[in-house]
């Protein structure tokens, strides 16, 4: 049985595929920000600033801004993951942005007034890694594998 060389080949780069993945998870963590259960203290939950005391699974410091944030991140890798390009820039400058917020979270203390994005200690490295990953995944290759392949499963009857 031979499948047509259309529909064996993946349609998506490798870059692609994580931006997709990354935009999925932020997708899902934002949304997992306004359900209490998963969010601790939801009843403390503030717009923004850092006196929101609401914690994603009792670990992550949030408010609305900033699930409203991961929503939008979400939504962004999803849309710029159907092209190459738009993949390998939402990876590149999105993790750029998420290292910015990493040095910020270290310089500005948790209880200052500046700190206008509720983070803690689990937000700063969680911060880190996400733009180490990001930018590391935005070197991913941006076209697709090699060429046309057939694929083909035993003897065609």
């Amino acid at each position: 049985m031979t499948v047509p060389a259309d529909r064996a080949t993946s349609h998506r780069s490798p870059v692609q595929i994580a931006a997709l993945l990354y935009g999925a998870v932020f997708l899902l963590v934002g949304l997992a920000g306004f359900v209490p259960g998963i969010t601790t203290n939801y009843d403390q939950l503030m717009a923004a600033g850092h006196h929101s005391e609401a914690m994603l699974m009792g670990i992550f410091q949030v408010s609305w801004l900033h699930n409203i944030v991961h929503l939008l991140y979400g939504v962004a890798g999803i849309v710029l993951a159907r092209t190459g390009s738009g993949a390998r820039n939402y990876l590149r400058w999105g993790g750029a942005v998420y290292l910015v917020l990493w040095i910020y979270g270290l310089l500005v203390g948790q209880g200052s007034p500046a700190n206008f994005v509720p983070l803690n200690d689990a937000d700063n490295w969680l911060h880190l890694v996400l733009g180490v990953t990001m930018v590391g995944l935005s070197f991913l290759r941006r076209d697709t594998h090699g060429g046309p392949t057939r694929i083909t499963s035993g003897p065609a009857y």
